[in-house]
C-alpha cells in the first residue's frame, strides 16, 4: 500500500471517531429530558409503616428507602398485581425497592411477615 493511501485511510479512521463523539454528545445535549424517579422514604416499626409521601404525582419510576426502626425484622412488599418486595430487613437496617408504575390507581403495601399486615403494617400508595 502506498503511503497516500496509508494517510487517506487513517485520516478517514480519524474522521470517523470525532463524528461518533461528536453524534455522542450532540445526543446528550439534545435536550431529553432525564426523568428522575420518585424517592419515597419509609420507615418500619411495630406495627405500622411511615410513608414520606403516600401519592405519586404520575406513573414512572419509584424508589423506596425502607428503613426499619423497629425491633424486629419486616418487608414492604407491593401488591396490586405488581408484587414486588424487599428482603426481610433486620432493625436498624436499610433496603431499596424500586418500582415502575405503568398507569394510575392505588397500589397496596404491606408487611407479610407473620400477621404484621393484620396488625396494621399496610396501607395504600395513590399513583395519579
Amino acid at each position: 500500500m502506498s503511503r497516500i493511501r496509508i494517510a487517506l485511510l487513517g485520516l478517514a479512521a480519524t474522521v470517523a471517531v470525532v463524528a461518533v463523539g461528536a453524534g455522542s454528545s450532540l445526543a446528550a445535549s439534545s435536550g431529553a429530558k432525564v426523568v428522575k424517579p420518585t424517592t419515597i422514604t419509609v420507615k418500619a416499626s411495630e406495627f405500622k409503616f411511615v410513608l414520606s409521601k403516600k401519592t405519586v404525582a404520575k406513573p414512572g419510576k419509584v424508589v423506596f428507602k425502607v428503613t426499619n426502626v423497629g425491633k424486629e425484622a419486616h418487608n414492604f412488599v407491593i401488591l396490586s398485581g405488581i408484587n414486588k418486595a424487599t428482603p426481610l430487613i433486620q432493625p436498624k437496617k436499610t433496603a431499596k425497592l424500586t418500582v415502575t408504575f405503568k398507569k394510575k390507581g392505588k397500589y397496596t403495601y404491606e408487611c407479610t411477615v407473620g400477621e404484621h399486615a393484620e396488625e396494621g403494617m399496610l396501607g395504600t400508595l395513590t399513583v395519579k
